[in-house]
């Protein structure tokens, strides 16, 4: 869930309301929480490049642990199950993509931190899946994010619709329920997975490449922005060590993978799906050529220029670009 300007009236029936940022942040504050204390199951629909796809979800909290199982209802076979934001087996095409980090909605939304990077208000009401909801603009305040249209449950806070959009008023990503029930409590047989969802097991990074940490840093990143983890794992094809770094805003996150060429001949990337951009930059260091690539949901432009501000700590420091 990010940020976004609105589209004018795109629900019938809008209704302007006063745009208070402290109702906005209190509001925030109850999502923040929802899915940590309310279970529910339902249908929704996602939606990126204009391509649609249906999925089932059962999300149980018990004794203050989170379960959660996912299946898509079309397309390509998929499933997930989560327990307390951690994937714990997936099938289908998911399953060598998958990573096996805390979901980010289990770290919860600091409201009052991301009000110095978006712009947050209350501004207007809809109707989602037959329930009352509550409209959330989440406007960047700079070129560096994507803003983020959200219709909270009146009731509960749950998410019942998010909208991503670029700076110019274009949808990159839509989520949406069909419907939801949350009186319902989802059953041990609905949590069930098929024997097709395989096990995710942890990458232990100290196994792969003991004392070693990571030796780079960005000379320049977007205000707001903060390393929030770091890897230095070894390639399993090429037996080198490549570096990940995660960054994110509280609300945002994008990685940069930096793996060093030793001679090889690579070309450089620029690609985006949906809001998803990969940038990949070939980087001269001190200690030879390296491959740094950008993977996140943050506009291209500041992708790139990310991955030209990373420097090795065997470089000496130098000024980031304006």
């Amino acid at each position: 869930m990010r940020a976004i300007p609105l589209l004018p009236l795109l629900l019938v029936g809008w209704l302007v309301l006063p745009a208070h940022a402290d109702d906005a942040q209190n509001m925030l504050k109850r999502f923040a929480q929802a899915d940590q204390t309310q279970s529910f199951q339902g249908t929704f629909v996602y939606e990126r490049n204009g391509s649609f796809s249906t999925h089932r979800i059962w999300h149980r909290v018990t004794d203050g642990k989170v379960r959660e199982h996912l299946l898509q209802l079309d397309g390509s076979a998929q499933e997930v199950l989560r327990v307390d934001g951690l994937t714990q087996c997936v099938s289908g095409t998911l399953v060598a993509g998958v990573v096996n980090v805390r979901d980010s909605s289990a770290r919860g939304l600091d409201s009052k931190k991301l009000s110095a990077w978006y712009d947050m208000k209350i501004v207007g009401k809809s109707r989602v899946a037959g329930r009352d909801a509550i409209i959330i603009s989440m406007t960047p305040r700079d070129q560096h994010r994507y803003g983020v249209e959200l219709h909270l449950d009146s009731e509960t806070a749950l998410p019942l619709k998010s909208l991503l959009l670029n700076d110019k008023g274009q949808l990159l990503e839509r989520f949406q329920f069909t419907e939801l029930d949350t009186r319902d409590i989802p059953t041990d047989q609905m949590l069930e997975v098929s024997p097709d969802c395989k096990p995710v097991q942890m990458v232990k990074t100290r196994d792969e490449a003991p004392n070693v940490r990571s030796t780079w840093r960005s000379d320049w990143l977007p205000d707001g922005f903060e390393l929030s983890s770091s890897a230095v794992r070894k390639d399993p094809v090429t037996k080198t060590l490549v570096t990940s770094l995660m960054y994110d805003d509280g609300l945002a996150r994008f990685s940069v993978f930096i793996e060093p060429l030793n001679g090889d001949a690579v070309t450089d990337i620029r690609t985006q799906f949906g809001p998803t951009v990969a940038v990949s930059r070939r980087v001269t260091t001190a200690v030879g050529d390296a491959m740094v690539t950008v993977v996140g949901e943050i506009p291209i432009g500041t992708a790139e220029r990310i991955a030209l501000s990373m420097r090795s700590a065997d470089d000496q420091a130098q000024p980031a670009t304006k």
